[in-house]
């Protein structure tokens, strides 16, 4: 089981410490040994190809899958158990249930029927977190009527709702255009300076591997590689989790150490 404990584990105050958890599911290894480190407040993205056992390595650390190994959280405030948020790659539901954004955002904390209405100090509360993620305008929508990038901005507002020291995220740009992926990673990243949480999330997209994280995890059912990108994400690294056709990345792009990212256009915004 998970501990609340932290570890010295060559890194100074990590978050997060994974160490030789494995994970089999109907005698099928989708785990083996895995063993790695989350800095506290870096953007840490996990890579790898389909069947890499990515998710897994989330839902064991959240406690949904059972594991065989270790894993370790940091103390969070007044040395209580680390706040974890949780944004999921999609939320299955019923798109013809009558519910707007601003009640799926009280479902859990309202104690009146819903049909009684939203209180109005709830409703302030669920307006703020929209505004936060650039979402302020769906606050009266339809939930089933959402884009999937809308739906993203809301499941992160949900996750933010509690204000967690570690944010989980599973594909945050899934479903996602060009343009849409690049506006969450931003404003991720904004979010995290402002807010100081560690960010952890799963990737399949290099570009913003590369653009936006600070700590890399490779991983193919075991760790191939992990630490800052441009020293993780190397050729010979590439080639062993995706195959020889995986594509070069861009070591210029990447933020090297810096717990945010350095391009050109998240840098402007810091400066601001």
């Amino acid at each position: 089981m998970a501990a609340d404990k932290p570890i010295e584990y060559g890194t100074p105050d990590p978050a997060v410490v994974f160490k030789g958890v494995t994970v089999k599911i109907g005698g099928i290894s989708i785990l083996e040994d895995v063993t790695a480190v989350v800095p506290k407040g870096s953007c840490t993205a996990i890579i790898g190809p389909n069947g890499a056992g990515k998710t897994t390595l989330l839902l064991a650390l959240l406690g949904e899958l059972q594991y065989k190994g270790e894993i370790h959280t940091s103390c969070g405030v007044n040395k209580n158990c680390l706040r974890i948020g949780y944004v999921p790659q999609r939320l299955t539901f019923d798109r013809g249930i009558p519910i707007t954004v601003t009640e799926f955002l009280v479902l859990g904390v309202q104690k009146k029927p819903l049909w009684l209405g939203v209180g109005a100090k709830l409703r302030k509360h669920a307006e703020d977190i929209l505004l936060s993620v650039n979402a302020d305008h769906l606050a009266d929508r339809r939930l089933g009527a959402l884009s999937g990038g809308e739906m993203q901005r809301v499941l992160l507002a949900l996750a933010l709702q509690q204000e967690p020291e570690l944010l989980v995220l599973d594909e945050p740009a899934a479903g996602m255009d060009l343009q849409g992926g690049q506006i969450i990673c931003e404003l991720l990243d904004r979010l995290r300076k402002d807010r100081g949480f560690t960010q952890l999330m799963v990737s399949h997209d290099l570009a913003t591997v590369t653009h936006h994280a600070t700590h890399v995890i490779c991983l193919n059912r075991r760790v191939a590689a992990e630490g800052p990108p441009h020293k993780a994400l190397t050729t010979e690294t590439l080639t062993a989790i995706f195959g020889i056709h995986m594509g070069l990345v861009a070591s210029r792009s990447m933020p090297g150490g810096n717990t945010v990212c350095s391009a050109p256009c998240c840098q402007k915004n810091q400066n601001d």
